[in-house]
């Protein structure tokens, strides 16, 4: 409407400010803070790759309770096939009661080995959803670790290099380079801090004039904080951030040696398990020849029944070492990934 006043109000706008860092101290502060950043998300990483190491180890478990679950069911339906024979032969005069009671107790030990078995089958299932984020609920099997190539052979000459994608390594690294910094921020703390501010103001009835070169005005002003008597503490503060330093220093070489240790320890237990697996699949294969030929000396009359239970007891045993030995086998690579930070691939 013509000739309508419309007031528009003061304003005032403080568009600069900033401090001359003369000292480093912003950008000290400034390193601290992205070190203490990758430090974060190393440690993600460390929980990462600890998650994925939980989840094959347990993975690798469930197929050892398979294993063994499925080698206590085969023997007790040998076992029950024995027991038919001695009732028979039993029953014919040729066994003696004895006879049966042992073929009796045989079937029972089997037996009694698959519900604990089964037990833990389902709870190791039920631990390995929940490391998934999911609802107890049946895990899907894979056979190939069976295989003569399964376990994969470790290369030699692993470079001690591969240590640096270490999760851990790298958080204690960054942790040491954010104390480091925080000292420079501490130190500058003895000097002043110099700051400028620039102030724009105006004030006009339209707002197409508020920014006018006639209303408006700069003014730069310099601002000095000079640091006081603080009784000892900027200095205490300098040789807390040196301690701080030190014990991250501390921290990052012994992540170093763990990472050292770990990887010797892992490459041992590959080493020995493996010789120990090749060790008990002879022994398996012999004890599976022994039983074959005492029960068929038993079925032919020209041998005792002891003998034959005596065999096909040691081959039951045998066979659930073999499928324990073949797990802490597993669990060694799966040692191994983590210790290496990832596997052994470049």
């Amino acid at each position: 409407m013509a000739g309508q006043n419309r007031n528009w109000g003061e304003t005032g706008l403080n568009l600069l400010s900033f401090e001359l860092d003369l000292w480093g101290r912003l950008r000290r502060s400034t390193e601290a803070a992205r070190a203490n950043l990758l430090n974060a998300e190393w440690n993600r990483q460390a929980v990462v790759s600890t998650l994925v190491s939980d989840v094959a180890a347990d993975y690798f478990q469930l197929g050892q309770l398979d294993d063994e679950l499925e080698i206590s069911q085969r023997t007790l339906g040998n076992r029950r096939e024995f027991l038919r024979l001695t009732e028979n032969r039993q029953g014919g005069g040729v066994a003696t009661m004895l006879d049966l009671r042992q073929a009796e107790q045989l079937v029972d030990t089997a037996a009694q080995s698959i519900p604990p078995l089964e037990q833990q089958v389902e709870q190791t299932e039920n631990q390995i959803s929940l490391l998934l984020g999911n609802h107890p609920q049946n895990i899907e099997r894979r056979r190939e670790y069976v295989e003569p190539s399964f376990p994969p052979e470790v290369p030699a000459g692993l470079p001690s290099a591969l240590l640096r994608r270490r999760p851990d390594i790298r958080a204690a690294e960054q942790a040491l380079i954010a104390a480091n910094a925080n000292i420079g921020v501490a130190k500058a703390a003895y000097f002043p801090e110099i700051s400028l501010s620039g102030f724009l103001g105006g004030q006009s009835s339209q707002l197409t004039s508020l920014f006018s070169a006639r209303n408006g005005a700069w003014t730069f002003t310099p601002q000095i904080t000079q640091p006081i008597f603080t009784a000892g503490r900027i200095k205490s503060n300098v040789r807390l951030a040196e301690a701080e330093r030190e014990q991250a220093q501390v921290a990052y070489e012994k992540s170093i040696q763990t990472a050292f240790k770990d990887v010797s320890d892992a490459l041992i237990a590959h080493q020995r398990t493996r010789e120990s697996r090749l060790e008990e699949e002879r022994l398996v294969a012999a004890l599976q020849d022994r039983k074959r030929l005492a029960y068929v000396r038993y079925q032919g009359g020209v041998d005792t029944q002891l003998n034959a239970l005596d065999a096909d007891r040691d081959l039951f045993q045998a066979e659930l070492t073999l499928a324990q030995i073949r797990y802490n086998e597993l669990l060694s690579v799966v040692q191994l990934y983590k210790a290496l930070g990832g596997g052994w691939e470049q």
